[in-house]
């Protein structure tokens, strides 16, 4: 049997180097960090830099009906700056993904019971559908996102819908979520469709793998 343990590695930070900037969504952190091994040895000193935000944390929603999820589309402004970029240019540049809902857990929101009220809130403001909290149930283990960049942890939850009942999302307001388009698709159309996002692959394969095991 694989054995997952790994050997402890302590960070000490020996001085903030972030630097001074204008409130917004994201921030700027640069450290000044040395690592600490299992042996007691140092590693040298070393700046890191990451991004941390007022809300850290995500629900993704993987909401269903009669074999089919619930997909909506999102802007993501940094997909039409990839030209700036030296990266490939392979395939489409369109802003414009198909997602799963998702939204950020608030500060209040803590433990399974917040976890589950935040989907809720976010079902409605990006979905329409009303939905209790306590109907959505986890949907496997919490993950990283990007955990070379930032701290932000994934919770996953799913909760079954019916179609003639949604109504008119609430939206947030602000212009990235405006216009947002609403799909039910089916499950492994939805796996092989064109969506771009890694999280809402992970929670589509992770929703199917669930309704097979409970054929």
């Amino acid at each position: 049997m694989t054995s997952w343990s790994l050997s402890p590695i302590e960070l000490e930070l020996l001085e903030d180097r972030s630097p001074e900037q204008e409130p917004g969504f994201l921030r700027l952190r640069r450290r000044v960090l040395r690592s600490r091994y299992a042996d007691g040895t140092l590693s040298a000193p070393y700046t890191y830099d990451s991004v941390d935000r007022r809300a850290t944390d995500a629900v993704v929603i993987a909401l269903h009906s009669e074999g089919r999820v619930v997909i909506r589309s999102s802007l993501r402004p940094p997909v039409a700056f990839r030209t700036e970029l030296a990266v490939p240019e392979l395939g489409d540049l369109s802003p414009v993904l198909w997602e799963l809902p998702a939204g950020l857990v608030e500060a209040d929101e803590s433990g399974e019971d917040g976890l589950r009220a935040c989907a809720a809130r976010e079902t409605l403001e990006e979905t329409g559908f009303v939905v209790a909290p306590e109907r959505f149930r986890p949907l496997g283990r919490p993950v990283y996102l990007s955990p070379g960049v930032i701290a932000e942890r994934l919770y996953y939850f799913a909760a079954e819908v019916d179609e003639a009942e949604r109504g008119v999302p609430a939206e947030d307001g602000s212009p990235v979520e405006a216009r947002a388009e609403i799909r039910l698709v089916p499950f492994q159309e939805a796996l092989e469709g064109p969506i771009g996002d890694a999280k809402s692959e992970v929670g589509i394969a992770r929703l199917m793998r669930e309704m097979e095991r409970a054929r």
